[in-house]
């Protein structure tokens, strides 16, 4: 790991690591050493810029949930040390609700939930990340309703006007990061299923997922086999039919004692003009960020987890409608 300290054996090493340090280990202050400056944070629900907004959220968060953990499921990677590596980290994170905060008063109850973290690293720092958690399924395990969860957002923000805007490509800035993932098959593999679906090609899943696949989507939404597996999909595309959708970045490895893995960022842009998940059409402007990862064996994708945000989604639609 030329750049990097010579503690870390590998980038999953140092992901995990660096991980564990922050959060489990309560080193909140190593993020002046681990994050840049001026590192640009995108999530679902807006757009942060410097390391030291991120140390005062993450604060927050432990505040509100004081057992937060999140522990690594797979770190799924690309690039080199000269040009910079993106390492998209799947994490289970769970705690309990015991302070009071952006979810509201304490409510006393424990959720499970996984997020995604694309993070570029270079010379022992991140520079650049894009992140999505399962806010849905932390709603909902803590007795409330995304949908209300959303709306109740924005009153609390200042009304349509005022509230902080869902991320878009218009609130967007430039980072360092300028990779766009390797050329492995199993990224192209998976490029290609998400590409057929997003054409409303759906008979992909049937031709390509194993009859016993595992699906995690969000809502903390756990579901097996083709027919619960399109359901989800076509939910999605229903409500924005229209809507372009971009592979933003990919990824496919082969690790030793690993099945083939794949991992895609992906972007639904456009207008919210179907009957799908979301409801009677509204006309809404839409920026849906999504990330997709997946794992190959024998008789097709066995396990697939993908995350977007249906309450940055709901609240999309409830700024256009004012």
């Amino acid at each position: 790991m030329k750049g990097f300290s010579e503690q870390w054996s590998d980038l999953p090493d140092y992901i995990l690591g660096i991980t564990q340090e922050i959060w489990e280990d309560r080193g909140i202050g190593t993020l002046n050493h681990y994050y840049s400056p001026d590192i640009p944070m995108r999530f679902p629900e807006g757009i942060s810029i410097g390391n030291q907004r991120t140390i005062n959220g993450t604060l927050a968060t432990l505040a509100e949930f004081p057992d937060r953990q999140l522990t690594g499921e797979d770190v799924i990677w690309s690039g080199d040390a000269e040009n910079g590596y993106l390492s998209s980290h799947r994490l289970l994170t769970m705690g309990t609700h015991t302070g009071g905060g952006y979810f509201g008063p304490p409510t006393g109850k424990r959720f499970v939930i996984r997020a995604i973290a694309d993070c570029a690293a270079i010379n022992n720092q991140i520079n650049d990340e894009w992140l999505i958690r399962d806010t849905a399924g932390l709603v909902k395990q803590l007795g409330m309703d995304p949908k209300q969860f959303a709306r109740d957002l924005i009153e609390r923000e200042g009304g349509p006007e005022a509230c902080l805007q869902p991320f878009s490509p218009k609130n967007d800035v430039t980072g360092p990061y300028k990779g766009r993932g390797n050329d492995n098959a199993w990224g192209a593999k998976l490029g290609d299923i998400l590409t057929r679906m997003m054409e409303k090609d759906f008979s992909v899943i049937r031709a390509e997922y194993d009859r016993a696949v595992h699906c995690e989507h969000p809502g903390s939404t756990t579901v097996h086999s083709w027919a619960d597996t399109e359901a989800l999909w076509m939910g999605l595309r229903a409500s924005f039919p229209t809507a372009k959708f971009k592979i933003e970045h990919q990824i496919g490895r082969e690790d030793p004692m690993l099945s083939p893995r794949a991992a895609l960022r992906w972007s639904l842009s456009g207008t919210h003009d179907g009957w799908g998940m979301f409801g009677q059409p509204t006309g809404a402007e839409i920026y849906v960020m999504g990330f997709t990862h997946a794992e190959f064996g024998p008789y097709g994708l066995r396990r697939e987890y993908t995350l977007f945000d249906p309450v940055s989604i709901w609240k999309q639609i409830f700024i256009h409608n004012g």
